[in-house]
């Protein structure tokens, strides 16, 4: 019964390990665009619908934010889709930002995060919660949060 136990141990070890490797080799370098771009996606599909509109503001956002052309953009935004349809949680991306922006940074993010869940004319209640889980992870003060939210909704 031992060496049962030991063999399927060493199954399960051997499996993570091929598994880290396989991620190491495929991982590249989070880009400070790309996990903006990803947070930026979590909002847009976080009530299950690609709204047409949503889908142009975040190109326009992307464009404009990081000074990128057109192609650029589509291909940053893809894989972002991707990173985002595979994300188990925001920390990766959010501690990303939280290395580079400074608060006043980040609550303009937040305010863009905003922007994009009303481009389809309406905030959906799990937009609103992916926006201020974003945030917490963001270290955004209640006030800062609130005057990413005003921004827009005013």
């Amino acid at each position: 019964m031992t060496d049962l136990w030991c063999d399927m141990l060493a199954k399960i070890a051997n499996f993570f390990n091929e598994l880290q490797k396989d991620n190491a080799n495929t991982d590249e370098p989070l880009s400070l665009e790309m996990a903006c771009t990803v947070l930026l996606c979590e909002v847009m599909r976080a009530d299950g619908q690609l709204d047409a509109n949503e889908q142009k503001m975040l190109s326009k956002t992307i464009q404009r934010q990081f000074a990128l052309e057109p192609q650029a953009v589509e291909e940053l935004i893809s894989k972002a889709k991707e990173l985002s349809e595979h994300a188990i949680d925001f920390h990766q991306f959010t501690s990303k930002v939280n290395r580079h922006y400074n608060a006043h940074q980040k609550t303009e993010m937040v305010a863009l995060l905003w922007k994009l869940a009303l481009a389809d004319g309406e905030i959906a209640s799990i937009e609103e919660h992916v926006i201020r889980k974003i945030a917490d992870l963001l270290h955004l003060s209640r006030a800062e949060y609130a005057r990413a939210k005003s921004i827009i909704l005013t």
